[in-house]
């Protein structure tokens, strides 16, 4: 009985099977494929087509991060490096490629290391150095908006060259070359800390300790709060190992110059000075920019 009720269901399902697939005939051992598997969902479904349109939507929003985000960070810190190889190859001229012989290589390539700079762009920076042909090092003294003092120091091969350049951008940006601003300047070792933790009243005890001769407040080109611990060019190396035993950590360290006095601007006048220097910062033969410029407060 059994038997039978299932050879009735059996034959009732068989015509179905042959009429999946229009205009073909099945031998009676060929097995039905069902539809599910000869036409499959995905092939035809539109909700696949919706999430591959999402994904070409996430890809075109990662690049537009990339390029308004990363893109002038990348610019930056190319720019950054640029100038470290150009602080290399000052320090390799005037004392040699070996950073043991060499303090203010030493102290450079220690710099590079903070900011992360790979290793064979600094190695290939120090080889270029003692490869490169003979480039003059020279330093512009100039007045800037307000009557701010600036040091432009500067690494080229070209000295007419660089000083047109120079003289360009700071009658466009309302400066001028002014011989004597240099004597408003002492060359010093600095040691940079972060500043975020540390009051000024335990900085100074700090330098007390340390053997430095003063410490000053400012903030790195991200506007970081951070210290800067001035001493003797001689003292250099062992004021920077004594903030680390005293448990500092340091950001750099190197020799750079420091004003004797402050010129003290307005917003207005900050602002045109801040252009200035920026303006020359990006010349590709200007090494640093030093200025004696204090914002009101």
């Amino acid at each position: 009985m059994a038997g039978a009720v299932v050879r009735r269901a059996l034959c009732s399902l068989r015509p179905q099977s042959l009429t999946a697939v229009p205009g073909r005939f099945l031998s009676p051992v060929e097995p039905v494929v069902p539809l599910a598997v000869q036409f499959p969902s995905w092939r035809s479904s539109p909700v696949r087509s919706l999430q591959l349109l999402c994904a070409l939507c996430a890809g075109h929003n990662k690049w537009s991060k990339v390029k308004h985000i990363k893109g002038p960070k990348d610019e930056a810190r190319g720019k950054m490096f640029m100038k470290f190889g150009m602080l290399i190859k000052i320090a390799v001229k005037e004392g040699g490629s070996n950073p043991e012989m060499n303090l203010n290589l030493a102290h450079i390539l220690e710099q590079c290391r903070g900011k992360n700079m790979p290793k064979a762009s600094v190695e290939a920076a120090i080889k270029s150095a003692e490869k490169a042909k003979p480039a003059t090092q020279h330093m512009f003294e100039a007045r800037g908006p307000g009557g701010c003092l600036l040091l432009i120091e500067v690494l080229t091969e070209n000295n007419s060259r660089s000083q047109q350049d120079i003289r360009r951008l700071l009658n466009k940006n309302g400066g001028m070359l002014s011989d004597g601003a240099r004597h408003n300047f002492n060359r010093r070792g600095v040691v940079v800390v972060p500043g975020q933790n540390l009051s000024m009243e335990r900085a100074l005890e700090l330098a007390i300790e340390a053997g430095a001769e003063d410490v000053k407040e400012t903030e790195d080109e991200e506007e970081q709060p951070i210290l800067q611990f001035i001493c003797d060019m001689t003292d250099l190396r062992k004021v920077r190992a004594s903030l680390v035993e005293l448990g500092m950590q340091i950001t750099s360290a190197g020799l750079e110059f420091v004003p004797r006095t402050l010129s003290s601007l307005d917003q207005d006048q900050l602002n045109a000075a801040s252009t200035l220097i920026e303006a020359l910062t990006d010349s590709p033969d200007v090494v640093r920019v030093w200025d004696n410029i204090q914002a009101d407060s």
